[in-house]
């Protein structure tokens, strides 16, 4: 008499188990797809200029020497460069961020 009663009882257990695994795949198939991509800076521009903000935009570390300045400068200046498709505004605050990393600002901010 138990062995039925078991069997019942086990058969049961599956098909719950298995509820919830269909459920839980559902689930995990509707997720939100993560970017796999580099997180970039949130937010615009600051209104003058800083080290920090000019490191940023070069990509390299506030403490970084003029050769590395001008290495960084160079490389996203060419990815970013108006004749080749970029914006003239970005390519004025690359710009920017070059003189401020090299000490050579005049304190006026962007030409925009």
């Amino acid at each position: 008499m138990a062995t039925p009663f078991l069997a019942g009882l086990a058969v049961a257990a599956a098909a719950l188990a298995g509820r919830y695994g269909v459920q839980a795949w559902q689930a995990f198939r509707a997720r939100p797809v993560a970017p796999r991509m580099r997180k970039f800076f949130d937010g615009g521009f600051q209104q003058t200029m800083t080290r920090r903000e000019a490191a940023l935009i070069l990509g390299i570390r506030e403490s970084a020497s003029p050769d590395k300045v001008k290495e960084a400068h160079r490389r996203v200046m060419v990815a970013n460069h108006p004749d080749a498709g970029g914006s003239h505004y970005l390519a004025s605050k690359i710009n920017e961020a070059k003189d401020v990393m090299l000490g050579k600002t005049k304190g006026s901010g962007s030409a925009f």
